[in-house]
């Protein structure tokens, strides 16, 4: 029933629905839900049925129920789903906006969304959790060293020739891996530039948020499968105990 109104009601009669079951104060009701229409910024869809909005405006309406009381804690799964671009980068500007005054917890598997909008980051796989930490600090975690991308003009041969003059470099076999993470891209170009060999892209990379959780949940799921052999061949021992 409830969400029969959601489709063919006004989206003020339905935030002034869910404020009652929220338990806002009657006199109170109006000027709160007013208060979020103009937060989540729907006052120029005024008046129209929510089943004839777009998907976007359909999920601010979402995120407006979710602020009426202004409760100290906000959850949002997959917020952006099946949104267009733009509606996912007005969406994401608004989730930024609530988390001023609410604690949000975002669950989402788009991690550059949890990279734009998240200040600390719960990587969980297979009910377990694996990393916890700032995303910062979690991209400094598999951060051991630095990678350049190089292009240059010249022969294969030539640009390892070149590559081995400098102390800091690890190893050459894709990628120039630095120890200690140094940013060795200046002394590279003034190397080349002595060596008169053009380079033609220069280019540091550094490790993603994407990158860790690809990194933490395969190991997951790597040690998950060990266990589980580990606990077959046990029980097969005990079967032939028997």
């Amino acid at each position: 029933a409830i969400l029969e109104l959601y489709h063919i009601t006004q989206k003020e009669e339905y935030l002034d629905f869910a404020a009652e079951l929220k338990k806002v104060k009657k006199k109170d009701r109006k000027s709160e839900v007013d208060h979020v229409l103009k937060l989540v910024k729907l006052e120029e869809v005024e008046g129209r049925l929510i089943k004839n909005l777009s998907k976007g405006y359909k999920q601010r309406v979402g995120l407006a129920q979710a602020v009426l009381g202004f409760p100290e804690v906000i959850i949002l799964d997959e917020p952006t789903v099946g949104l267009d671009p733009k509606q996912i980068i007005e969406i994401r500007e608004l989730i930024k906006e609530l988390s001023k005054n609410h604690t949000i917890i975002l669950s989402s598997h788009i991690l550059a969304e949890v990279q734009a909008v998240c200040d600390y980051v719960m990587i969980i796989a297979h009910g377990k959790l694996v990393a916890s930490d700032t995303p910062e600090n979690l991209e400094r975690l598999l951060n051991g060293s630095e990678t350049i991308e190089l292009t240059a003009k010249a022969e294969e041969t030539r640009v390892r020739e070149i590559l081995s003059k400098i102390e800091e470099i690890e190893t050459t076999d894709i990628f120039i891996k630095t120890v200690d993470q140094k940013d060795i891209r200046e002394k590279l170009f003034h190397t080349f530039a002595e060596e008169h060999c053009a380079l033609l892209k220069l280019n540091l990379s550094r490790i993603t948020l994407e990158d860790v959780f690809l990194k933490l949940t395969q190991d997951e799921i790597r040690d998950s499968e060990q266990t589980v052999s580990a606990d077959e061949e046990g029980g097969d021992e005990d079967e032939g105990d028997l």
